[in-house]
């Protein structure tokens, strides 16, 4: 009975305040064979921290991009980015180019000439590296997945 009371605990889901940063889900797109479609990938960044935007001011950060695998039905997968803010830290002598709080990436792609009619899911990698007033943590990369259909 101990056994089982002492593994429960790995049994539960983490909570999501576990992370600095977490993906939402993307809305699933349906399109046509050669018409662009658009989804937004919803992010949340974890209150008190911060992540270095896609143009990031000094050359150590890490910024955050949003890169898709090899084409398939779904192909470019254009990344636009919100506009960053400028905020001063402790451990950096100039204003760094941050993203806080709640925001989206809007991400169109085209859908394939030769893509076969029916459901998919297009997978990319969102890269990051978070921190806080006083430093920054390892880099990471979470899986992102946008369900689509062909029609």
């Amino acid at each position: 009975m101990l056994a089982v009371l002492l593994c429960l605990p790995a049994l539960w889901p983490q909570s999501p305040t576990n992370e600095r940063l977490t993906v939402g889900q993307p809305q699933k797109v349906a399109g046509k064979r050669n018409a662009t479609v658009h989804t937004k990938v919803p992010i949340a960044i974890l209150a008190g921290y911060h992540v270095n935007s896609n143009t990031p001011s000094e050359d150590y950060l890490i910024p955050l991009s949003l890169t898709w695998s090899a084409p398939g039905a779904l192909e470019g997968g254009q990344v636009t980015y919100p506009k960053p803010t400028l905020e001063k830290y402790e451990f950096a002598e100039k204003p760094l180019s941050v993203y806080t709080g709640n925001f989206d990436l809007s991400v169109s792609f085209k859908v394939s000439s030769t893509a076969a009619a029916g459901p998919g899911v297009a997978v990319g990698k969102l890269r990051y590296q978070a921190c806080n007033d006083r430093s920054c943590f390892q880099p990471k990369t979470v899986d992102v997945s946008v369900p689509y259909s062909v029609q």
